[in-house]
């Protein structure tokens, strides 16, 4: 496994991403013991960075992952998100980056996770009703006190993205990006690396889309929040179809699987980009982070560059309205 710096962190090419372990897919929440397994094969396989938020499951995810890395704490850097829940207002999604908010989050997470600080800890979605130079100022003096040691965003837009770097720097920018979600290429990006910002693209699987194996929304349980979801529905998702067949037929020709293509690609967009594919398999973890070692020719990356935009919206209307692109 290969590994870059992000500011004052380092982190592994590839990390793990939480969430499906707990919350938002087909089986999450069912399998606590090989969610379990999964994270230590992460780690035997060189991955160090692993993501999660007080809002998945809600608590629940950061509690599996405080047994999972119980006597291994050292070998992870470990990421997690607050304002995604109002602690002393209306609850679970809703919006709150207030500095008594982020207090209350921060002694949550800690004691769900088992740890005396937060590796990386990123404001979940920018949050209007709190100036974002608020929201910065409280993560520092977390920062200060050795509670946090990295301060991120997730969804943020460049003026945001501004002003909380010149209160706090910000160590990683959090955005879906992937073969087929790439609206932050143009606008945010630039920005990230003006700033020397890490980026770690969460999705960078498509929702799974990419892998081939999503061939039928009839896989998804009702509590699989891909049901909704514009690119999984209707004539999107026969569309959409062609796009991961692609994918699939370039890693024939590679000698990989199309989820390792699909990583492979965004690796090849920037020594400063981190994806953390998500699962909670053995398997998946071991085929995922075998995607470091997969490097792709200037030709392939231009073929699947030039792939035809996904149809649909990535998120539903709701979701959308939380975006700062």
């Amino acid at each position: 496994m290969r590994y870059i710096r992000m500011r004052d962190l380092e982190v592994s090419r590839i990390g793990l991403g939480a969430m499906g372990m707990s919350h938002g897919y087909t089986g999450s929440g069912t399998d606590e013991a090989e969610s379990i397994r999964t994270v230590h094969r992460a780690l035997e396989l060189g991955v160090t960075l692993i993501d999660t938020a007080e809002i998945y499951g809600l608590y629940t995810n950061e509690e599996l992952l405080g047994r999972a890395l119980k006597g291994r704490r050292d070998q992870v850097v470990l990421a997690t998100k607050f304002g995604l829940v109002s602690h002393a207002g209306e609850g679970a999604w809703n919006l709150d980056s207030g500095p008594a908010n982020i207090r209350t989050a921060v002694e949550g997470s800690l004691k769900r996770l088992g740890t005396d600080h937060i590796d990386l800890y990123y404001q979940h979605r920018v949050d209007p009703n709190t100036p974002i130079e608020e929201t910065a100022g409280a993560v520092a003096e977390l920062i200060a006190e050795g509670k946090v040691r990295a301060f991120g965003l997730s969804e943020a837009g460049p003026d945001t993205i501004r002003r909380a770097h010149a209160v706090q720097p910000v160590t990683a920018v959090q955005s879906e990006y992937s073969l087929w979600t790439r609206g932050i290429e143009d606008r945010v990006l630039p920005v990230l690396r003006e700033l020397n910002i890490g980026l770690v693209p969460f999705s960078p699987l498509g929702r799974g889309f990419l892998t081939g194996t999503v061939r039928s929304t009839d896989q998804f349980d009702a509590s699989d929040f891909r049901r909704d979801n514009p690119r999984f529905t209707g004539e999107n998702f026969q569309r959409n179809l062609a796009i991961a067949d692609e994918v699939q037929a370039l890693a024939a020709q590679v000698g990989a699987t199309p989820a390792q293509v699909a990583l492979a690609w965004l690796l090849a967009q920037g020594d400063d980009i981190a994806p953390i594919p998500g699962t909670k398999h053995v398997s998946r973890v071991e085929e995922n982070t075998a995607a470091d070692a997969i490097t792709l020719t200037a030709e392939q990356i231009d073929r699947l560059s030039s792939l035809p935009p996904a149809a649909g919206d990535t998120h539903t209307e709701a979701q959308a309205l939380m975006l700062e692109r």
